[in-house]
């Protein structure tokens, strides 16, 4: 979808997003995903930008706008450094909203302002070390102790896991594999008995943290839980569902970088005496990475729409997110084939488009979970 399709609100938030991935991110991308650095900082600055609270109502400081252009925040900033869209997307979509969603008045007043300022970072934690898709089988507990809640167990692939100044986290309360037997709760850093584990060394996405959450007799009050107890898992699955449109606009992002990259090296490179462009293997790899740009752009839009509008759109996130992760890591690949030689170095961006789009088909469900969500809205007649 050009730029021509969109609104004149969309195009400023466009150009205001791409101007601050331009200034702030592109001079640091190799350093940051050397180092594996996060970038706090960074974050801070994107807070004064409002892109730290895309979705979250004016009332509560945040720029009160839609998915729609949700989207197109994620997507330039990840069309020039992966990592950070992604960490963006986490801390919109999952902490954030979560809060926004499922939080009491008292809740949303304490903490969206100040993470959609920034002067928080967000986490959320779901997964385990045992427990990825099947989060039925978690082994973090939290017992009822009075007016308090006593949470033990460890969360891990948490992004903000180390760095994040207040996480949601969804634990047991009931018995295993009951979907009312789990619940969210917010936990600040600094509560005795939460700390951070584990840094997890990654193939891409390096400038992201991603790391364990561990919790020892950590001791919160019952004012931290996030709706009523035993419905920690439904929320989640309605978190994801938005969650997913993130996924996909990364995914977008990272495809779009790849092949606006490989479309101005291939009109650059010369090979016997002209342009590789000019030559068909070249060009029809350009254009089918056009089309399915185009297209995983009109799934991830229609979710949006659909989401923006309160309608269900379990099915259309899922494709979104499918469709949209598997098609950066083939626009990706084709990029790294494109620069030939050179794409295999780390002196061209293509080979950090090429690690970091994995994650896309991984992280917030695979890509096989998603063809069972998708599989079974479609045999519940949702076509």
């Amino acid at each position: 979808m050009t730029v021509a399709h969109f609104s004149e609100n969309l195009k400023l938030i466009e150009t205001s997003a791409r101007d601050f991935a331009e200034q702030h991110i592109r001079p640091h991308v190799m350093e940051w995903d050397e180092s594996q650095h996060f970038p706090v900082d960074l974050f801070k600055k994107m807070g004064d930008q409002g892109f730290m609270g895309v979705l979250v109502p004016e009332e509560y400081g945040g720029s009160g706008l839609g998915y729609q252009e949700y989207i197109t925040v994620i997507t330039e900033i990840a069309k020039v450094c992966g990592s950070i869209g992604l960490s963006l997307a986490a801390h919109n979509s999952l902490c954030t909203n979560h809060i926004l969603m499922f939080g009491n008045e008292e809740q949303k007043k304490k903490y969206l302002p100040k993470l959609a300022s920034a002067e928080f970072i967000g986490a959320w934690g779901l997964t385990e070390p045992n427990t990825g898709s099947d989060a039925g089988r978690m082994k973090c507990v939290a017992t009822k102790d009075g007016d308090h809640y006593v949470l033990n167990g460890t969360k891990n692939f948490i992004t903000h896991g180390k760095s994040g100044d207040v996480a949601v986290v969804i634990v047991r309360t009931g018995e295993l594999l009951d979907s009312h037997g789990m619940t969210a709760f917010v936990v600040e850093r600094g509560t005795a008995g939460f700390s951070a584990g584990k840094k997890e060394n990654k193939l891409g996405m390096r400038a992201s943290e991603t790391a364990e959450m561990i919790f020892d007799n950590c001791r919160i009050h019952e004012s931290q839980r996030l709706g009523n107890e035993g419905e920690g898992f439904i929320q989640s699955m309605k978190i994801l569902d938005g969650g997913r449109i993130s996924i996909a606009a990364l995914s977008l992002g990272i495809a779009k970088g790849a092949y606006e990259a490989s479309v101005k090296y291939a009109k650059e490179r010369e090979q016997f005496g002209k342009p590789i462009s000019s030559f068909q293997g070249i060009s029809f790899k350009l254009a089918d990475m056009a089309t399915k740009i185009e297209a995983a752009e009109l799934l991830t839009r229609q979710a949006a729409f659909m989401k923006n509008n309160g309608q269900k759109m379990t099915k259309e996130s899922a494709m979104a997110k499918y469709y949209a992760s598997e098609v950066a890591v083939e626009v990706s690949t084709d990029a790294v084939q494109i620069y030939g030689g050179y794409g295999y170095t780390k002196d061209f961006p293509v080979e950090k488009f090429y690690r970091d789009s994995k994650l896309c088909t991984i992280g917030e469900g695979t890509s096989e979970i998603q063809k069972l969500v998708i599989s079974r809205e479609v045999l519940k007649g949702n076509i």
